[in-house]
């Protein structure tokens, strides 16, 4: 299937991957092996679909495009690429089994979202690669106390092990975006180490203490713990959100979990 062949959608976020380079680079880091339970999001055209298939028995695939979806259906048989039509915000993951791994050129307008669903699923996942935004890499796995970390960071660096791996320049794509986009892979961490005692709460804390960063957590979290409460657990009042760890939004929201305070 040629790029020239379907013309990008701009409601879908369509930016094909074209160059054979980066195609070969990507299914390098993806290391795909036969008998891999492996699903790949927004296929489009094909370029990593092809390569991947090469190295698989079967492959799945989500495409919310009837149309490419249909021309996926027509150049590969049934039982090797198996064509879920719909959208990846909707997707059950989990009914593709254990030990899935995930790969994909995901659409921009719907990265964050989506990274926040392949969150629901870590327990069944393996590993991700994707390509994103580079921007929205940076922040995926920024520290504390630098411009790009934020609630994304927080909130993602809680599920999952995250290594940029590499950036790949917008003219690799038809047509050409506005943006830089890198890849990055996400490797779920093992339960034992998800410790914040109540997954909600912990999203609602981290969602609170960036909801206005420039002011103090003593203001943004007030509706979970008092001034006084936020010091007794070694966390300095006057600092803003983007200054503690993980480890330190999983401190307080278990202990709002323990003087029952769900914000």
């Amino acid at each position: 299937m040629s790029a020239t062949a379907h013309r990008a959608r701009k409601r879908f976020g369509q930016n094909f991957l074209v160059d054979g380079n980066f195609v070969r680079k990507i299914v390098a880091a993806v290391a795909p092996h036969r008998g891999d339970r492996l699903v790949e999001i927004g296929p489009g055209l094909g370029a990593l679909t092809a390569p991947l298939l090469e190295a698989l028995d079967a492959l799945h695939v989500v495409e919310l495009d009837r149309d490419l979806a249909a021309r996926l259906r027509e150049t590969y048989a049934a039982d090797r690429l198996i064509v879920h039509e719909g959208d990846a915000l909707s997707f059950d993951f989990g009914s593709l089994g254990p030990d899935l791994r995930v790969v994909g050129n995901l659409p921009y307008n719907i990265s964050t979202p989506l990274l926040f669903h392949l969150a629901d699923y870590a327990p069944g996942i393996r590993d991700i690669t994707v390509m994103l935004q580079k921007e929205v890499v940076d922040r995926m796995v920024a520290a504390p106390d630098t411009a790009d970390y934020g609630r994304l960071s927080v909130m993602l660096q809680y599920r999952f092990a995250l290594d940029k791996l590499f950036e790949v320049p917008a003219g690799a794509f038809n047509p050409v975006p506005q943006v830089r986009s890198a890849v990055v892979r996400l490797l779920p961490l093992p339960a034992s180490r998800l410790a914040a005692r109540d997954a909600a709460l912990f999203g609602r804390v981290v969602a609170a203490a960036f909801g206005q960063r420039r002011k103090m957590l003593r203001n943004t979290l007030a509706a979970f713990l008092p001034e006084k409460e936020l010091a007794a657990l070694g966390v300095e009042p006057t600092l803003r959100g983007e200054s503690l760890a993980v480890a330190d939004y999983v401190r307080i929201a278990n202990a709002c979990a323990t003087a029952g305070r769900t914000g």
